[in-house]
């Protein structure tokens, strides 16, 4: 059964029905995650992915474009375990976004409850199907598909696909960092390695515990994880975020090789020139990678200083002199859309507001005040160029010295390197700040999408969840922002699912490739007042016939 897709058209709906026609109508249980389905299916986002995804099947009885959706509606719902499937298909709204065909809404001839009856794609069933496909073959094909092939998938693929819809702007603004997957202290979790942490989940190598007090090496502990790496994409304003490229090795792995290895596949993937500034961390610091990046998919790189490096002693003694030419850095504040005055609230909720800010106030006053070797005062920046001291790296480098005074009269200086020659420092600072929207997306990914919450200890499932879990992110990235929803951007997919659900009940009427959402009084309005008798009678016969089907469509389910 091929992918069939409907587009909206409610005028068009509609004057079928006032002549009669329609081919199916049943009730919408969830517009939001109807309307993704429909976005990314009209868009061929959805067949695109299917063509290209390394099946490990060579025959293929259920759709791959099916199988795909069925990964991207449970991540949506926050679901790893495939044993919940079922249950997602019944309550979300994938079925409603493809043809009647895949499933239909029926009741239990047992339970007499609600529940799904689906047509499946082969007749080797011997029960009526109640979900598209079973459990077990979601599990079984991701188990089965190489975890290589798969992150190639969604590296290559899913990134030109991105490509053809326009899904990176012109500023080419992309962030690369790195993380650490934990998982349960079990060896059979494949390729996990256990490592050394602090109490911050930064990794001690064998050196740094020597330098560390009694107090801080009883907070260590060991802790069983992997590594992840990826490429993330947004603008100046945050707008949106794009994880394109991922890498999930064991936890002992350096991540700088790998990172400029997702740089180059993905220059190879969707070719120069998307890719304009790479914001990274210093663990990220390699002369030929950095010079690479500048001379042959023409990046510019910017990246933090070490202490210990030549360039950074030799910058210094210059930022000293009375020459360079330092520029005040100032907050950046974005103006606000103008918004109507608000409505006037009642006297009791302002009186208790205004009682509430003179406790606060008083709680303020309670507080210590900062200390004063923690408060930034002020904030210079300055740049000066073609500095050519670090050894390893060929390319001319712009240092960006960063000085920030505190309260008590101390200054604290630190360094930024941009390939970029006419660099603007305040500009660099700000650009640089970016890079903490990664370690946000890392913190909802984890905390609020489960990330880390593995069913399974096979490499290659867990590969599958976070590819699946961060391809349902950028879908629904790209969706917000075709609805002109970017508020929501910023949010996790459950979040979104809460705030998006339809505040009232919806009725979808298909006729031909197109359908149309009507509300229940609209349906009411249309059979009594607007359609005539004829059409009237031939809307009862069609509905009579399509009910008699829905009560033999299920005949035989599976014993619970």
């Amino acid at each position: 059964m091929d992918l069939v897709v409907f587009e909206e058209n409610k005028p068009l709906v509609l004057e079928a029905l006032e002549n009669g026609e329609f081919d199916y109508i049943e009730a919408a249980s969830e517009v939001f995650e109807t309307e993704f389905f429909k976005y990314i299916g009209a868009k061929e986002i959805l067949a695109a992915a299917a063509e290209t995804y390394p099946t490990p099947r060579k025959k293929q009885e259920v759709p791959l474009w099916l199988y795909i959706a069925s990964e991207l509606t449970m991540r949506l719902h926050g679901v790893n375990s495939y044993n919940a499937y079922p249950s997602v298909i019944r309550t979300g709204g994938m079925l409603n976004a493809f043809s009647p065909k895949i499933g239909r809404k029926t009741v239990h001839p047992d339970t007499k409850e609600i529940t799904v009856a689906c047509e499946g794609f082969n007749r080797k069933n011997h029960y009526d199907r109640q979900t598209p496909c079973d459990s077990d073959f979601l599990r079984k094909l991701a188990k089965n598909t190489m975890e290589e092939r798969l992150m190639w998938w969604f590296n290559v693929d899913i990134s030109r696909i991105f490509k053809t819809h326009h899904a990176f702007d012109k500023e080419g603004i992309f962030i690369g960092d790195g993380s650490y997957l934990f998982v349960p202290d079990n060896t059979n979790y494949e390729g996990s390695e256990c490592l050394l942490f602090d109490q911050h989940n930064h990794p001690v190598s064998q050196e740094d515990l020597r330098k560390m007090s009694t107090d801080e090496k009883v907070r260590c502990q060991w802790r069983r994880c992997y590594k992840m790496v990826t490429l993330l994409h947004t603008n100046a304003k945050l707008e949106y975020f794009l994880l394109v490229s991922v890498k999930i090795v064991s936890g002992k792995d350096h991540e700088c090789p790998l990172l400029y290895d997702l740089v180059n596949q993905f220059v190879q993937a969707v070719g120069k020139g998307v890719i304009k500034k790479l914001i990274l961390d210093r663990g990220f610091l390699d002369g030929a990678e950095i010079s690479r990046c500048k001379t042959e998919h023409d990046i510019d790189v910017l990246i933090p200083v070490r202490k210990n490096m030549d360039i950074y002693r030799d910058a210094m003694p210059l930022f000293q002199s009375q020459d360079v030419a330092w520029v005040v850095c100032e907050e950046s504040r974005q103006e606000k859309p103008t918004e109507p005055p608000p409505r006037l609230k009642p006297l009791a909720i302002r009186k208790r507001e205004q009682k509430r800010q003179e406790t606060l106030k008083e709680r303020n006053k309670e507080r210590p005040a900062p200390s004063p070797d923690t408060v930034i005062v002020e904030t210079k920046s300055a740049a000066i160029g073609d500095f050519r001291s670090w050894s390893s790296c060929s390319v001319p480098l712009t240092v960006i010295a960063n000085r920030e005074q505190y309260a008590d009269g101390h200054e604290d200086t630190w360094l930024l390197l941009s390939t970029q020659k006419a660099c603007n420092p305040v500009t660099a600072r700000q650009e640089y700040h970016l890079r903490t929207a990664t370690e946000e997306r890392y913190r909802q990914l984890k905390c609020f999408t489960d990330l880390t919450g593995f069913t399974s200890r096979a490499f290659s499932e867990i590969v599958n969840q976070v590819v699946f879990i961060m391809l349902a992110y950028d879908l629904l990235q790209l969706f917000l922002l075709r609805e002109g929803r970017e508020e929501f951007t910023a949010k996790t997919p459950l979040s979104v699912r809460r705030e998006l659900l339809p505040a009232s009940n919806h009725v979808i009427v298909y006729n031909g490739n197109y359908y149309g959402l009507f509300t229940p009084m609209e349906l009411i309005e249309l059979m009594t007042l607007r359609i005539g008798e004829e059409a009237r009678r031939k809307i009862g016969e069609k509905c009579r016939r399509l009910r008699r089907e829905l009560t033999e469509v299920m005949c035989n389910p599976r014993p619970p």
